[in-house]
């Protein structure tokens, strides 16, 4: 049942109250009173009220524990509940990062031997633990390609970034002081080995990359690109947030890559989504070591300890040691599967994602030909000669009870929908995920309006994104609803 529940002062009850203060001990002078309880507001209403209003919100949400979520580029796997059960042992929770480091070795302990795990997973040196996502793991990698070129008085001012990279690897790089160029793939959705060579100079400090593609491709000539960059003395970063397909089918330290993120909440199955939490650890090769973020975990045979040595370090770029309890359960995700269970992921990721592919390829246009990796990406080429577009396919699927896929991204492809079923689906769930695509391309021929009028059965129908981009209502007691 979906409940059409208004935001709490909407509600207008005000007569009971469920919450009580003690009486105040400070008496009300001139300079505090505008600090005392009387100018306290929160809506009024009896603990019922309120469980009652936060339940049935609830009812609204989709996640991985109501259906498939294939949000492709975001890899969004179930998450074990043991991950749970884990970071909720209190000699975890209970730990404050305050704590002398004789009394944390436990929790040093898993963030060190976590980042041992990544640095043998990706083929890198070194690591640190520090950034809390993806697209803060990308600023740190560049922060780290400046200091390395200012160190070096190198005058590097430009970053290449294929046009099928994440959209955040401009920012990150501008955010840096670096101008972006960015480089073309081919038609077949490829970065070329000779184009990076045509673009590659002295002034440029590395390109960034992410591979597999948000075109669901794998570079071929990743390792020629990488040699490319090095040889005119540029730096490699891999954008990691893809990683899924490729664990243990590949080191992408053997590749070439300097510096590589790894969206810990995506790969290794942590709970993301809704703005975090999420974890971007960051590996690097060698010569990058020198400036990680500080401090540093390590071991030295007895103790784990923070290292503060550091002095060439870019600094600090998180409170404490990161997010703790989310290296925490990606750690519990990697012992849970050990080496053959990560392989064994990647290899039913992109099973699954390629059974979707031939499944709709009749229904759906697919742009490129190669075989896909974790992803596959359609367009909606046949259904727009009849009128209906992506969104619409998006809001059908709505009414349908699936989360839409990623629409409209990559934008080099245009109206495109990216889906990702990652490896946690069962052959029963991508079926039903399949026959509900071919049930909407199918009323797309005999029944278009429905489609264009969807969804009909969510809390709140279709709305006019314009006009609520440009014109949006930020108070709720006068927000209309159907």
């Amino acid at each position: 049942m979906n409940y059409n529940e208004p935001l709490l002062w909407e509600k207008g009850e005000g007569l009971t109250t469920g919450y009580s203060f003690p009486k105040e001990s400070v008496p009300q002078t001139e300079s505090n009173s505008r600090h005392l309880r009387d100018n306290f507001f929160l809506p009024s209403f009896s603990e019922p009220v309120v469980a009652r209003h936060f339940t049935r919100l609830s009812t609204w949400n989709y996640g991985v524990d109501t259906d498939i979520y294939p949000l492709g580029s975001c890899t969004m796997k179930y998450n074990p509940k043991i991950h749970e059960r884990i970071a909720q042992l209190k000699g975890f929770s209970d730990s404050h990062p305050l704590q002398d480091d004789n009394y944390s070795q436990g929790a040093l302990e898993i963030l060190y031997k976590t980042g041992e795990y990544l640095k043998e997973i990706t083929g890198m040196d070194d690591v640190t633990l520090q950034p809390a996502a993806g697209a803060h793991g990308e600023l740190v990698s560049m922060l780290m390609f400046k200091k390395y070129f200012k160190e070096r008085e190198e005058n590097r001012t430009t970053v290449l970034i294929p046009d099928s990279a994440h959209g955040t690897n401009p920012a990150s790089a501008t955010m840096c002081g670096f101008k972006v160029k960015v480089v073309p793939i081919n038609s077949d959705g490829y970065l070329m080995p000779e184009v990076v060579e045509k673009y590659m100079d002295e002034s440029v400090a590395g390109i960034m990359i992410t591979n597999p593609g948000t075109l669901g491709l794998f570079e071929p000539y990743i390792k020629e690109i990488c040699d490319i960059v090095h040889s005119k003395g540029g730096l490699v970063y891999g954008d990691g947030a893809n990683l899924n397909p490729l664990l243990g089918q590949i080191k992408v330290g053997d590749c070439g890559i300097d510096a590589m993120h790894i969206n810990l909440h995506k790969t290794f199955s942590t709970p993301h989504g809704g703005g975090g939490p999420g974890a971007g650890p960051v590996c690097v090769k060698k010569l990058l070591s020198d400036y990680l973020p500080s401090p540093g975990v390590k071991f030295n045979g007895t103790n784990y300890y923070m290292d503060y040595n550091n002095p060439k370090s870019i600094g600090r770029v998180h409170g404490f040691n990161g997010n703790f309890s989310v290296v925490l359960k990606a750690c519990s995700f990697i012992l849970s599967q050990g080496a053959e269970g990560l392989k064994k992921i990647s290899e039913v990721a992109v099973l699954n994602a390629n059974y979707v592919r031939v499944k709709l390829s009749e229904f759906y246009h697919i742009p490129y030909s190669a075989d896909s990796m974790h992803e596959v990406l359609f367009t909606d080429k046949y259904q727009k000669k009849i009128g209906i577009s992506t969104l619409d396919i998006a809001k059908g699927l709505i009414d349908r009870g699936i989360h839409p896929p990623t629409i409209y991204f990559p934008l080099v492809v245009s109206d495109a929908f990216l889906l990702e079923p990652t490896e946690n689906e069962s052959l029963k769930s991508l079926e039903h995920l399949i026959d509900i695509f071919i049930d909407i391309a199918k009323e797309a021929e005999y029944n278009s309006q429905k489609l264009k009028d969807a969804p009909t059965k969510s809390v709140i129908n279709r709305v006019d994104e314009t006009l609520a981009a440009r014109h949006p209502v930020l108070k709720g007691e006068i927000l209309g609803r159907d």
